[in-house]
């Protein structure tokens, strides 16, 4: 019954989360040119999307499992 909650409340945060990040953003370095002794490399952005209906996903079950939580204890 308590897994329930923590579970439920952990659920509630990441599908806030979800809503107000709407996706996760990282940078890696690649190689441009690589010709003997001369190095250059960029920096690159990409994002991974997260879409809205994950965050509702995440919420709804949040809720559901924290209302279950409550009523079996």
């Amino acid at each position: 019954m308590k897994t329930f909650m923590v579970l439920g409340i952990l659920l509630i945060i990441v599908g806030i989360a979800a809503f107000v990040f709407q996706g996760i953003s990282y940078t890696t370095r690649e190689k441009v040119v690589d010709i003997g002794p001369i190095h250059m490399s960029a920096d690159k952005t990409r994002t991974l999307p997260i879409g809205p209906i994950v965050g509702g996903v995440a919420l709804a079950g949040g809720i559901v499992l924290l209302v279950v939580g409550l009523k079996k204890g």
